[in-house]
């Protein structure tokens, strides 16, 4: 799970979940980083995509990082993934987003 030229429908994306499903016992809590630019609607849209895959998902837990120049912003979240659809589901929906770059 890393950056869009790994994203969506990639054959490389599938190995890795197909990896990972091999490696969790689901529900698992899974942490994951989302970097974008920054810009104001940026938090609130990865919140917003989140919620979308993971109703009981608490944004209150959400952290944020500036980069060191000042261009782009990390959200850090856990979230309680209860199947490898549904992990699948939310980083392809947030690789998807335009104001996404790397989803890890």
């Amino acid at each position: 799970m890393n950056d869009r030229a790994d994203g969506a429908g990639n054959p490389g994306s599938e190995r890795a979940f197909d990896r990972l499903e091999q490696l969790l016992d689901f529900p698992v809590d899974f942490p994951l980083k989302v970097i974008g630019a920054r810009v104001d609607e940026f938090a609130d849209t990865v919140t917003g995509i989140i919620l979308a895959h993971v109703p009981d998902f608490d944004p209150g837990t959400t952290r944020m990082r500036v980069s060191s120049k000042g261009n782009w912003l990390s959200v850090s979240v856990t979230i309680r993934a209860q199947s490898r659809a549904q992990l699948q589901a939310l980083h392809d929906a947030l690789a998807a987003h335009p104001l996404v770059r790397v989803v890890l």
